[in-house]
């Protein structure tokens, strides 16, 4: 990719429709990057991070409208694990930031190839895995290098909706966020 592209754009409907697999880097996507650390008075350790509720939404939509979704982070965190057990969803941490390992590992158990791999990155601990994926997606405040080579970036940043417009992007590519979103509304209207 070359150049930036439109924030908040559409994503290209023939990188969408390959898609298959959807991955979410934790830290300053579904988060805005921000670690609350503290102790209880009896001194254990206590981190606390921001997710947004819309996002997650979103990553549920991507779900039913038959996508996998994965949640890969370069820092283990019980806040994280935590999000990903609420929401019902695949999760791997590694605290050396091995990220490309575990998603290999991934798409040889799925039997999927990178094509069929989207990603919404932030930062260089995403860049091993972001260059290899078919569609590159990147937050409203992702640094330079993430962004120039994006396909598609957020008008938001990480914590703050940014995930929720990439689903909404990739549903709406797909021709699949309006029968996704009906379905959602419909089950909560009996």
């Amino acid at each position: 990719m070359s150049g930036r592209v439109e924030r908040g754009g559409p994503i290209p409907v023939e990188l969408a429709t390959r898609v298959k697999l959807v991955v979410f880097d934790v830290d300053g996507v579904l988060t805005d990057a921000g670690v609350y650390m503290g102790a209880t008075a009896s001194g254990e350790a206590v981190e606390l991070k921001r997710f947004d509720i819309q996002d997650g939404l979103g990553m549920k939509f991507l779900e039913w409208a038959g996508l996998k979704v994965v949640l890969i982070s370069g820092r283990v965190s019980a806040a994280t694990e935590l999000r990903a057990k609420e929401l019902g969803m695949e999760c791997h941490q590694n605290d050396a930031a091995q990220k490309l390992p575990v998603l290999r590992e991934i798409l040889a158990g799925e039997g999927l190839e990178w094509e069929e791999v989207a990603m919404l990155a932030d930062d260089l601990p995403d860049m091993a895995i972001f260059r290899l994926v078919g569609l590159r997606a990147a937050v409203g405040n992702a640094v330079q290098a993430i962004a120039d080579v994006a396909h598609w970036q957020a008008s938001r940043t990480g914590g703050h909706g940014a995930a929720r417009e990439f689903c909404d992007a990739l549903l709406r590519a797909r021709g699949d966020l309006e029968w996704v979103s009906k379905r959602y509304v419909d089950e909560r209207s009996r």
